[in-house]
């Protein structure tokens, strides 16, 4: 990251919506709240140039958007190094968008109506720039469950796939497997009988050994995995 949760400074963010007045009301939003718009962008490639000469800690994208769509704007600067310590929140009108699953599976950290309440996308803001999801982990599950179908894979056929797991101890292999549940730390810790900080270590732990950004990629990972099945309630 930029560094802004560190250093206790508001998220710097760019806005990149093709209606001005979208455009205009969340910047106004976000001003009044004391966090800076650094550039505002009216398709995916003026997001992606807006992006790599700010650096912000975090941009807003709409997913639909002329000359290049967010969805293929959020993966390029999730790609290039200079957008590496970038964070990405689609922004949808439907809670249920085709796009959103290939989204959260490219990277972005979470998606939001545009409706959404001033108060909740300042705090969304102010989470993702602290390396957190925006969405629940119940709400990613309702989405892969929507736009995955997942077939069972066999232990070699994990493997192959999926080498990284390998690198799980059996208690972080438990806490992805919470996660992708849609547990929280607390309802972890309550099931494994450990403090919450110890949940978050593990969380960090899981994060670093499998190249993660944050709990929704765990998610992602733990349905394409095959560990979680859509509609089931507990693990395989």
């Amino acid at each position: 990251m930029s560094g802004a949760s560190d250093s206790g400074q508001p998220p710097r963010v760019v806005i990149a919506d093709d209606q001005t007045l979208v455009r205009g009301g969340f910047r106004l939003i976000l001003t009044l709240a004391g966090i800076p718009v650094v550039a505002e962008a009216a398709d995916g490639k003026e997001a992606i140039a807006a992006t790599l000469k700010h650096r912000p800690d975090v941009v807003l994208m709409d997913i639909r958007m002329p000359i290049m769509d967010g969805l293929e704007a959020a993966r390029r600067i999730l790609e290039s190094r200079p957008g590496q310590d970038t964070r990405v929140i689609m922004l949808t009108t439907f809670d249920l968008d085709q796009y959103v699953y290939a989204a959260l599976a490219a990277g972005a950290s979470g998606f939001l109506l545009k409706d959404v309440r001033p108060a909740e996308l300042v705090a969304a803001l102010r989470t993702v720039a602290a390396g957190d999801a925006v969405i629940s982990p119940r709400v990613t599950r309702r989405l892969l469950e929507e736009y995955t179908r997942v077939l069972p894979l066999s232990a070699s056929q994990m493997q192959e796939r999926y080498p990284q797991l390998s690198a799980l101890t059996e208690r972080e292999r438990e806490v992805l497997i919470a996660v992708a549940r849609g547990l929280s730390n607390a309802e972890i810790a309550a099931s494994l009988f450990v403090s919450e900080a110890t949940v978050k270590s593990h969380v960090g732990r899981i994060l670093a050994k499998l190249g993660l950004r944050d709990r929704v990629q765990v998610v992602v990972l733990a349905y394409e995995a095959g560990l979680i099945q859509p509609g089931a309630e507990s693990a395989r």
